[in-house]
């Protein structure tokens, strides 16, 4: 049995990898904004009463991720996985028309939220003789430039950079960092901007087109993730869901198919 903690997980591909987590035997903890869960999440988990806990945390305040980790293991005495999860997504916006404020709130997620976490469970972790810390990739991690998405494009560019040389300095040591590349998902990341309205990803002809292609389910990738998370032995890992080949294929699928997520 492992002991898990995720940030950013009551909902998306965080919570869908909790409930994987779970459904394998693990212990979770599950995290996130608000000081409760809510009551239909509760409801869902209620078969895994003895084996999650919930811990409210903004991965933005050190004090926050510190308790986080502090009452994870006064609940289950180690943890195995830290994955940095929580991320916030950028306005389908031009950046030069993109706010200051919510410029700031991107980057303070999704960087010095993923590096704070990060540099906690490190440290941690190598007092405690094991670990393994998990980063999760997204758009822009490869490179790829996609107008009105660059703020956090950007971030995740950091995010793999940052990842891959976390991994070289604890080269050696029991502690191992590693990334997880979902692809893309239907989560609030597409189908809502960051004020609650629908996101203008879905009036894009072309970019629905290629997402009802590409795109899967959350459920989907934490099949496909937990089981090699729980048996990587390698530092600076990268599980990869959406793999060029597997890419090729659905577009080659396309005339005698279509596949329909939005």
């Amino acid at each position: 049995m492992q002991n898990i903690v995720i940030t950013g997980s009551t909902r998306g591909i965080g919570l869908a990898m909790a409930k994987e987590f779970l459904q394998a035997g693990c212990n979770v903890t599950i995290s996130g904004r608000g000081e409760l869960i809510s009551e239909q999440l509760a409801t869902e988990l209620a078969g895994y009463l003895e084996h999650y806990i919930y811990v409210s945390c903004n991965v933005n305040q050190p004090i926050e991720l510190a308790r986080l980790w502090d009452q994870s293991i006064e609940k289950w005495g180690k943890i195995d996985h830290w994955i940095n999860n929580a991320g916030q997504n950028s306005p389908h916006e031009f950046c030069c028309d993109i706010a200051f404020l919510d410029t700031a709130k991107i980057i303070d997620t999704n960087i010095k939220g993923m590096i704070f976490g990060s540099q906690l469970a490190a440290k941690y972790m190598l007092q405690q003789g094991s670990g393994q810390i998990w980063n999760m990739e997204g758009l822009g991690s490869n490179d790829m430039i996609v107008a009105k998405t660059i703020l956090y494009g950007t971030t995740k560019h950091a995010l793999t950079y940052f990842t891959k040389a976390l991994a070289k300095e604890l080269q050696g040591t029991p502690v191992k960092a590693g990334r997880l590349s979902p692809g893309m998902m239907l989560t609030d990341f597409i189908t809502k901007s960051p004020d609650g309205s629908q996101s203008e990803f879905l009036k894009d002809k072309s970019f629905k087109f290629i997402f009802n292609v590409l795109g899967d389910r959350p459920e989907t990738v934490a099949k496909f993730f937990i089981p090699r998370i729980l048996k990587n032995t390698r530092n600076g890992a990268q599980l990869v869901w959406l793999t060029n080949l597997k890419t090729a294929w659905r577009f080659m699928k396309v005339p005698f198919g279509k596949r329909k997520l939005i």
